[in-house]
């Protein structure tokens, strides 16, 4: 049995996060920590949890959740979780932090992106990116993990194969995203209310997402040359999910067959990416609650394109569901331990 705390557990990552781990059978909640409801019962913040827990939220006390801790979550906001993963390290803790500041291995790139300074760049060296797809081995031997951004697991399990086999230009992918509105967490602003967001949609952050570096950072590992995207985020009226439709120039022509079948073969040790038969493409209603990607393609002979399309739920695979699937890598359980409906 492992022993795990969230800290900022009152959000939505969180609520899903311990909805996970009520009914993993090897990991038992220690403390849950949260700023703004402190002293409060978890059921009265996430009501769906009424008579499952009782315990309340309390302020975080470091060397307490430490002491009582195997691995530490934190849901933090950007630039929140620098301080507290590293003094969980220095406690020989294993932390896998939802935050962006340990996602990016230069701190140059992070200061650029975030506006923030980054006290523990040294840190950022030994971080492993959590894509249990792309990364596994390294998850597995790792301390820290830097659990990814909802769109970048789209985006990045998306292209992942066509980079591999060399098969794309990489400078020529264009990505374009669509999420619900929990993506934005649980915060107040006027964009997210009911009246702002209904029966509407609207691109944001239209080239200047901070999720650009992220996604570019991995497929340049991957490709193993230097890649720039086009990435336009969109927000659809709905609580949850992402679709994000892929566009890439192929060098050669190539047929649909070898490329699925490619796809296939590359996630074929992959509990969680589900490669739906060809002429089919992903719907959001069948991943939301779940943690599995689906994905879908075709190839545009015309303009000697392919289209990708996946499907995540932002909530789980983009966020909770992921980090249970690391922290079941970390800890030698089966990889699809409590992630399985």
């Amino acid at each position: 049995m492992v022993r795990v705390s969230i800290l900022g557990a009152s959000g939505y990552t969180g609520r899903e996060l311990l909805k996970i781990l009520l009914r993993h059978s090897k990991a038992k909640i220690a403390h849950l920590t949260s700023e703004t409801y402190s002293g409060k019962k978890v059921s009265q913040v996430h009501r769906a949890l009424g008579g499952i827990i009782d315990e309340k939220f309390e302020d975080l006390n470091i060397s307490k959740v430490a002491g009582d801790s195997d691995i530490l979550f934190l849901a933090l906001p950007h630039g929140k979780s620098q301080k507290p993963v590293a003094e969980f390290l220095e406690k020989g803790k294993k932390v896998i932090d939802f935050s962006a500041d340990y996602r990016l291995n230069d701190s140059l790139i992070y200061k650029r992106w975030y506006g923030i300074e980054h006290s523990y760049p040294k840190l950022l060296e030994k971080a492993v990116y959590g894509l249990p797809e792309i990364h596994k081995k390294e998850i597995e031997k790792s301390s820290l993990v830097a659990n990814p951004g909802c769109y970048p697991t789209g985006v990045i399990l998306g292209v992942a194969p066509l980079l591999s086999h060399k098969l794309i230009n990489g400078n020529s992918i264009i990505a374009d995203a669509k999420s619900g509105v929990s993506g934005a967490g649980r915060k107040l602003d006027l964009a997210y209310h009911f009246s702002e967001c209904h029966e509407n949609l609207v691109p944001y952050s239209v080239g200047t997402h901070r999720h650009i570096p992220e996604i570019e950072q991995e497929l340049s590992k991957i490709s193993q040359k230097k890649i720039t995207i086009s990435f336009t985020p969109h927000l659809i009226p709905m609580d949850r999910g992402i679709i994000c439709t892929i566009y890439a120039s192929l060098k050669v022509k190539s047929s649909l067959d070898r490329i699925w079948g490619l796809y296939r073969e590359y996630y074929r040790e992959a509990p969680f990416v589900r490669i739906l038969p060809q002429s089919s493409f992903p719907e959001v209603k069948d991943v939301v609650g779940t943690n599995f990607c689906e994905i879908g393609m075709v190839v545009d002979r015309r303009t000697n394109r392919i289209v990708v399309i996946t499907a995540i739920d932002n909530l789980v695979k983009g966020a909770s569901g992921q980090a249970v699937q690391n922290m079941n890598l970390l800890c030698g359980f089966p990889e699809t331990e409590g992630l399985l409906y």
